[in-house]
């Protein structure tokens, strides 16, 4: 199995890192010809305006939504999250329109109100997933067919998946915790 990681900005070697950890072979995609022979995509954390503005300098947006379109799994952390949804609140950052979400960017406030917490993630078992929040977005809607997978204690929505796709408003890669990726890589091979 073959997934890419988009390397325009953000966590990205962080990403490959946890997917050679996994034995798939992972590359580093920024150029539309590097999405080819992949069964998945990873959208790192970051700056979402600088990602959506270099994905669309480098004529990646369209290529990447058409793939998707045509079953690429896309699995998007952070800022990736919200360049996957189909709305963002307040904001007009350019997006994929992947997945039938509403976020908001930046909802938990400015970089020193980061945290980290313990998440039930039920389709991971029952080990509580260790969620790493930095300057993160949350889901304020999702649309019939996406299932949310994780809330905070306040009932906040963090991560969900539509079909192929799947978002998290924290960070898996910054974290010894190999399941999500794990999870991922079983959406893209078809299970």
């Amino acid at each position: 199995m073959k997934i890419g990681v988009l390397a325009l900005q953000g966590a990205f070697a962080e990403h490959i890192s946890v997917l050679k950890q996994l034995g798939v072979t992972a590359v580093a995609v920024r150029l539309p010809q590097e999405l080819d022979g992949l069964s998945g995509l990873v959208i790192p954390g970051g700056e979402s305006t600088t990602i959506s503005r270099l994905m669309l300098d480098y004529n990646l947006m369209e290529a990447i939504a058409r793939r998707a379109e045509d079953g690429l799994a896309v699995f998007g952390t952070c800022a990736g999250m919200i360049v996957m949804a189909r709305e963002i609140s307040g904001n007009s950052v350019p997006s994929l329109r992947l997945m039938a979400i509403r976020v908001r960017r930046n909802a938990f406030g400015r970089q020193v109100d980061s945290f980290e917490t313990p998440l039930e993630i039920p389709v991971l078992g029952e080990r509580p997933f260790p969620g790493v929040f930095i300057r993160a977005p949350f889901i304020e809607e999702c649309a019939d067919g996406v299932e949310v997978l994780a809330r905070l204690d306040n009932g906040t929505v963090v991560a969900a998946r539509q079909g192929k796709f799947l978002a998290t408003a924290f960070h898996p890669e910054l974290t010894d915790d190999l399941r999500l990726h794990r999870y991922f890589l079983d959406i893209a091979s078809g299970e």
